[in-house]
């Protein structure tokens, strides 16, 4: 029986579940809305010092595994494998987000949920509504996180801004579109032409 969180409630991992390989889903939609879900490997300042534990679409896993994007399934928006006991000791905290990208705010959101299931089972949900917020663009919805043990914090907190603004409050930084390099009429540039 899943064990029923509210914004700000936290509990050891291990009260929840003996295990460490976890599946969390996330489930959250609007209508006209369209949210992008991640996962941020934060270090002990609470900062993204390593890109490669910015989970999301375009980077679906980290280095080891221990954090992996699975996409939709079983009724959730999106979902993530973590596997506790594999994660490097520098990241601390594994803050999950949903963003709108494009127009809207959380406000619109009709009522979703973040679960963690262990061996098939579902262990806790947080559920919350749009209702909880007003115009941000982004929601902090739950924590993994090392305090001598892993424990689960119910976040549920709305960030104003989007993607962006959630990747530089964590540290990171907002990669641009870079212009295309100059055209150099066929020579490979900084090698002189071939005699």
């Amino acid at each position: 029986m899943a064990r029923e969180f509210q914004r700000g409630h936290k509990a050891k991992i291990s009260d929840l579940t003996p295990g460490t390989d976890l599946y969390v889903g996330v489930q959250i939609s609007g209508p006209g809305l369209t949210f992008d879900i991640s996962c941020f490997g934060l270090d002990a300042e609470e900062k993204l010092s390593d890109d490669r534990y910015f989970i999301f679409f375009n980077q679906p896993k980290s280095p080891e595994e221990s954090i992996s994007l699975l996409g939709a399934q079983a009724g959730d928006t999106e979902s993530f494998r973590v596997t506790l006991d594999r994660i490097p000791a520098n990241i601390q905290r594994l803050s999950f987000t949903a963003t709108i990208d494009g127009a809207g705010q959380m406000s619109q959101a009709a009522p979703g949920y973040l679960r963690i299931v262990a061996g098939g089972e579902e262990v806790v949900r947080y559920s919350f509504t749009g209702a909880e917020f007003s115009t941000e663009r982004a929601v902090m919805l739950g924590d993994f996180y090392l305090k001598d043990v892993w424990r689960f914090a119910a976040v549920g907190q709305g960030f104003d801004g989007g993607l962006d603004a959630l990747l530089k409050n964590f540290g990171g930084e907002v990669a641009e579109e870079q212009p295309a390099p100059p055209q150099t009429g066929g020579q490979v540039p900084g090698f002189a032409p071939p005699p």
